[in-house]
Parts: C-alpha cells; sequence; structure tokens
C-alpha cells in the first residue's frame, strides 16, 4: 500500500511558475493537433498573423519617418516619432497574433496561451511607452531652460534610475497579477521599502528636486544676476547639490538649492524698468512761489533726459530743518550703470536749476561755535 502523498508546501508564486512550461506544451501540442486536422485554416491563421505583423512594422517605419519631419523638436510631432519608435517587434507579434485568434478558431489552449502572452507583452510595451515619454518630455522641457546641458546632463542619470525603478515596478506588479498572483502583500512591500529609503536619502532627493524645479520652473538661468539676503552675484553653474554664483565684489558663492529656493530670490535680468526715488531737502525759508514751480521744473529736467520717464514730484513733508521735495522717476533701461547715470545727471541739473532760480538746499553743515 503507497504511503500517501505529502501535502505541497510551495507557495502559489512557484506553483503559478512551475506551471508554465506544461501550459506552453499543451498550447503547443493543440497547435500542431490543429495543423494535422484543419492545416488549411491553421495555415491561413499563421499566414494572417505573419502579414499583419509585416504591415504593422511597415506602418511603424513609415509614420516615424512621417512623424519626424517637423523642423521643431520640441513639437509634439518629434515626441510622438520618438515614443513611437520604441514600439518592440514582440509586441507587434503578440498583438498579430492576438487579432488573427479573435477572427479564427484556435484550440482553447492555444488562445489561453496567446491571450497570456499578449498580456504580458502589452504590459512590457506600455511600461517602455511610459518610460520613454517620461524621459523625453524631461529632456525636451530642459533643453529650453538649460542649453548648454550641463545641469540636465548630470541629472538625466539619477532621473533614469528613478524612473526606470517606478515603471518596471509596476509593469511587474501587473504581470504578476495577471498570473494570478496575490500582489497585496508585494505592493505593501515595496511602499514601505520606499519610504525606507527616501528617508535614509532624504537629502539627496531634496536637493535633487530642488535643481529640477530650478530647471524646469526657471526662476533663473545660468548667466542671470540675482539677489537673495544681502548677496547678489551672476549664477555661474546650476548643479545637482548647489548653485555656484560669482558675487559683485569677486568671490563665488556656493548655496545648496534647497537653501536658495527657501528664500526670496529677486532676478535682477527680469527688470524692465527701474525706479529712482529722491529726497530733496530745500531750506525752511523757501517761498511759496518757487515751491509752486518746483514740480515743473523738476518734471521738465527728467524728460529732458534720455530713456527717463516722470513719475511725479511733490512736496513731502515741511518740518523745521527742511521742506522735502520727492522725485520719482523711471529709467527704461534695465541696466543699472544706465540708471546710475540717469540720476546722476537729474541731480546735476536739478541742482544748477535750483541755484539759477534762488532756491537753497537744506545748509547742513554743522553750526559754529
Amino acid at each position: 500500500m503507497k504511503a500517501p502523498a505529502a501535502p505541497s508546501t510551495a507557495t502559489p508564486v512557484a506553483q503559478d511558475v512551475a506551471e508554465l512550461p506544461e501550459r506552453a506544451a499543451t498550447a503547443l501540442e493543440e497547435l500542431v493537433l490543429w495543423l494535422r486536422r484543419d492545416s488549411l485554416e491553421a495555415l491561413t491563421a499563421v499566414g494572417a498573423a505573419v502579414a499583419l505583423f509585416l504591415v504593422l512594422r511597415t506602418i511603424r517605419g513609415m509614420g516615424c519617418r512621417l512623424l519626424e519631419r517637423g523642423t521643431d523638436p520640441i513639437a509634439w510631432r518629434s515626441i510622438t516619432a520618438r515614443v513611437a519608435r520604441k514600439t518592440k517587434s514582440f509586441f507587434l507579434a503578440a498583438f498579430s497574433a492576438e487579432a488573427v485568434a479573435k477572427l479564427f478558431a484556435p484550440p482553447g489552449a492555444l488562445v489561453n496561451a496567446i491571450d497570456f502572452v499578449f498580456t504580458v507583452a502589452f504590459v512590457l510595451q506600455g511600461a517602455i511607452w511610459v518610460r520613454e515619454l517620461i524621459l523625453v518630455v524631461i529632456a525636451r522641457r530642459a533643453e529650453t531652460s538649460d542649453p548648454d546641458q550641463s545641469t540636465l546632463a548630470n541629472a538625466m542619470g539619477v532621473i533614469r534610475i528613478l524612473v526606470n525603478i517606478a515603471v518596471w515596478a509596476i509593469a511587474i506588479i501587473l504581470v504578476l497579477d495577471n498570473l494570478g498572483v496575490n500582489v497585496t502583500a508585494l505592493v505593501a512591500g515595496l511602499g514601505i521599502g520606499g519610504i525606507a529609503i527616501g528617508l535614509a536619502a532624504q537629502g539627496i532627493f531634496s536637493d535633487l528636486f530642488a535643481a529640477l524645479a530650478i530647471i524646469f520652473d526657471r526662476p533663473f538661468r545660468r548667466g542671470d544676476t540675482i539677489q537673495y539676503g544681502t548677496t547678489i552675484g551672476t549664477v555661474e553653474a546650476i548643479g545637482l547639490k548647489n548653485t555656484r554664483l560669482r558675487a559683485l565684489s569677486g568671490e563665488q558663492v556656493v548655496m545648496a538649492n534647497t537653501k536658495l529656493l527657501e528664500q526670496e530670490v529677486r532676478n535682477l535680468r527680469m527688470v524692465e524698468e527701474r525706479r529712482v526715488q529722491l529726497l530733496l531737502p530745500l531750506a525752511p525759508n523757501t517761498p511759496s512761489d518757487q515751491l509752486a514751480v518746483v514740480p515743473d521744473l523738476l518734471r521738465g529736467i527728467v524728460e529732458a533726459q534720455r530713456s527717463t520717464r516722470f513719475d511725479h514730484a511733490i512736496l513731502l513733508n515741511i518740518g523745521g530743518a527742511s521742506i522735502d521735495v520727492e522725485l520719482v522717476f523711471h529709467v527704461a533701461d534695465p541696466d543699472a550703470a544706465v540708471m546710475q547715470r540717469a540720476r546722476h545727471a537729474v541731480l546735476v541739473e536739478a541742482v544748477a536749476a535750483f541755484h539759477g532760480r534762488g532756491i537753497r538746499f537744506t545748509d547742513l553743515s554743522p553750526p559754529r561755535g
């Protein structure tokens, strides 16, 4: 009398994997029987699948060449062509077999095998499409903000690794789920592992995302003059971790990307015009008839200068020490040197015009003993 067989201790995943060769052998056996029993229909189906596969490959090549005729490398045509070129032949073959199987009547095991192969091929092809789309959009988007590609070249290696991990992890989970495997525990494990890795590399990821934010959001570019806090400098390089600036005094300033974006950053290159505000302290005993002509006098001085636009000139304050006149005008040039020259010219002309009319400034000299 035979001893009872020991209960199987294999996991569901191992059992499914162990059954794959048997399923493949069954499908192949039924294919051979189909060819013997109804050879005309079987050969017609195989020929139709091969013909459809060749047609799809031709359409892929012609479509990619047609889409690549665009002149703009950032246009949707170029991006679509780049993604379409990643359509693999194994997916086209699986799609052809699946389409032909719907038209003919192959054996059941063969149909199940074709369905399984097509599902796996579709998941893998979808992962390839998504990966390529993400990478090409990132690369194309960064080309407009980082023409020399220095920052992107450093970042793309890390970005490619992160995209590959995310996309292929999802693809593997989908394939296992179609195999009938319970992926709940696997998803939970990946989530916990991702959290652990994120906490361990928090500083690295924060600097990386800060660099990507600078590349894509473009608060400033290489060559811009920016100000944060009391520091003013020209951006020389944007790295994965730090941004290097050349200060006005000549030294190089290195600032972490994360710390830099936490502050208020002023991009001086984005200045379209500069506002100049001057306070002119007149003598407290200046007659009212002379005060009345001060605004028109200052307007004429400002409008006579090049690239200047008069805003206002008003009596701002009357005190015991002086009568303060506020003059505000704009210089239609972002260059600070042009603004300084216009400010200097307006002050010189104002002093000359006031002295010519007998309008005196406040005597700021110390009293004589």
